[in-house]
């Protein structure tokens, strides 16, 4: 299905199950529908309060935009011969699946044990839907803009994300990764 070129609407059709599949997922594993706060934002900028993660978009949006970079690369890099069509879609099955990964309790409890979200509880199911297609507005930029430009998008996302909230794509992963104290204290303040 994945080696041949698929029609725009196959995409579209797709790209529309992929994402309706994951926020059902998320419905039956739990998660709210939207922020517990009875409304939604189009941005919450506060990354430490409790309805980070439960509204459209937030500080860790970029980061989403960022996993559509990397996910792009690695695809050109080792499937460049599937259609561009194709390896949006694996991008976004990637990224559904990373947002279920990311909602369950195994990773909430490792997210609030070993990084600065002490009072994660994971995201809102249209928080997770924004964040997937913010990766899929990443991968679109990334097939489509020059290397050069997603570079420089990617390090100013990342070092304007750790000058503000003292958090980054980056740091996230190391410290989900292997926790350093030092970058801890740091994000708390210290």
């Amino acid at each position: 299905m994945f080696s041949r070129p698929l029609s725009t609407k196959n995409i579209l059709l797709l790209f529309i199950a992929v994402i309706v599949l994951a926020a059902v997922v998320l419905l039956l594993m739990g998660r709210i529908p939207i922020c517990e706060c009875g409304y939604v934002k189009l941005w919450h900028g506060n990354p430490v309060s409790s309805e980070n993660s439960q509204h459209i978009a937030d500080p860790y949006t970029p980061s989403h935009i960022i996993h559509g970079f990397i996910f792009y690369f690695l695809l050109w890099k080792f499937a460049r011969r599937l259609p561009v069509g194709s390896r949006f879609l694996i991008a976004l099955i990637v990224e559904a699946a990373w947002e279920i990964f990311e909602n369950t309790p195994f990773t909430i409890n490792r997210y609030r044990a070993a990084t600065i979200s002490l009072d994660y509880y994971g995201d809102s199911v249209i928080n997770s839907v924004f964040d997937i297609l913010a990766q899929a507005i990443g991968f679109v930029m990334a097939w489509k803009l020059p290397v050069w430009s997603i570079v420089a998008i990617a390090v100013f996302f990342e070092v304007l994300l750790g000058y503000l909230i003292r958090d980054n794509l980056t740091l996230n992963i190391i410290m989900l990764i292997y926790p350093l104290e030092f970058i801890k204290a740091w994000q708390m303040g210290g």
